[in-house]
């Protein structure tokens, strides 16, 4: 019998955005939530995180940065208008901004109104991939609605990606696990997958994505296509911390239990990648410290938080990935590059 013709693997030339740990942080009209404003969570920090990723199309990417040569195969030409914004968790500062009863919370208001696409220069002007983090799930509410701010921010997600017969989402993706609300879609010939909190969260009632992310690599990344992986918590030492008996606090010399998620969770995540083409790793989590680094054969990266302005600039092509770390400028708009990476694919 003639063998089945293959469909060839799509032309890959992506280029996105990332940020992470956005931390809107309003609770009423006018006021935040304790300490927000101490640490930067303003709504004007947003602003200028937003009119800033809004400028990136028709930048140049950087030959140079402080004074070196970048490195990046791309330095030189013009950036492409990003096809989104990938986000890595944290969207809110307080599950979304709690209220006794259950409705919907004036932080995730907030988040919408700078992250949901639009128009204009306080709204991101292009499409928005949104994650989870601590923050946004690890809340419990007021009894008996403890599970209400979790529902409020996973139906969020879901309602903004996942399409059926009846509904149309604003960004739809090709797979959406309900029961972990991990999903994944394509650009091209480059398969990109967002794994909320992290790859096999059960913590809170949740239900791990691990088997869905097993079927998802193997039905449409099966062919050795690269793969992008979006979650909130690392491989950083923040990240990795456990408890420390002696400290009487969480650092990363600790023996006890884990802070945020544990070895085996790391592995259990690590195996579900085996013989996939995963070319990158981008996480949140930890805010000030942007991050280059290899840890199981991995490249993973992470810039500053939202709310201090960063974001990381990505292009995949099929022989090439580049990645700049970048945050706001001073002025409306200006963009300032401050860490380089490209591997050839």
């Amino acid at each position: 019998m003639p063998l089945l013709a293959q469909t060839p693997r799509p032309a890959t030339d992506a280029t996105f955005l990332f940020s992470c740990d956005v931390h809107a942080c309003l609770v009423s009209a006018d006021s935040l939530s304790p300490n927000c404003a101490d640490e930067g969570k303003t709504d004007a920090a947003l602003l200028r995180h937003v009119a800033a990723v809004n400028a990136v199309g028709g930048l140049v990417w950087p030959a140079e940065i402080d004074g070196k040569p970048s490195g990046l195969a791309s330095a030189g030409t013009r950036i492409a208008t990003p096809l989104g914004l990938v986000l890595g968790g944290d969207m809110t500062d307080d599950g979304g901004g709690q209220v006794k009863v259950p409705g919907e919370g004036r932080q995730l208001q907030q988040f919408a109104s700078r992250y949901q696409q639009g128009t204009g220069p306080d709204r991101v002007h292009y499409p928005v991939y949104n994650g989870l983090g601590n923050h946004d799930l690890d809340q419990d509410g007021a009894p008996p609605h403890l599970d209400w701010y979790r529902r409020e921010l996973r139906d969020y997600v879901e309602l903004n990606h996942r399409s059926t017969v009846f509904y149309k989402a604003p960004v739809p993706v090709t797979n959406y696990d309900i029961d972990s609300d991990n999903y994944s879609w394509d650009w091209g010939g480059l398969h990109l997958v967002q794994l909320q909190r992290f790859g096999g969260d059960d913590t809170k009632g949740a239900i791990s994505g691990l088997p869905w992310l097993q079927q998802d690599l193997s039905t449409y990344a099966a062919d050795g296509r690269p793969v992008v992986l979006f979650q909130h918590y690392g491989w950083d030492q923040f990240s990795t911390e456990h408890w420390d008996p002696a400290a009487k606090t969480f650092d990363p010399h600790g023996a006890g239990p884990a802070h945020w998620w544990s070895d085996e969770e790391r592995a259990g995540l690590i195996a579900t990648l085996k013989n996939h083409n995963v070319v990158g790793i981008f996480h949140g989590h930890e805010h000030p410290t942007p991050m280059i680094y290899n840890r199981e054969g991995y490249d993973i990266f992470k810039p500053i938080a939202t709310f201090l302005g960063g974001f990381a600039l990505v292009r995949i092509t099929d022989t090439v990935m580049d990645v700049a770390l970048a945050h706001a400028g001073q002025s409306p708009g200006d963009v300032v590059f401050t860490h380089a990476f490209s591997k050839r694919l």
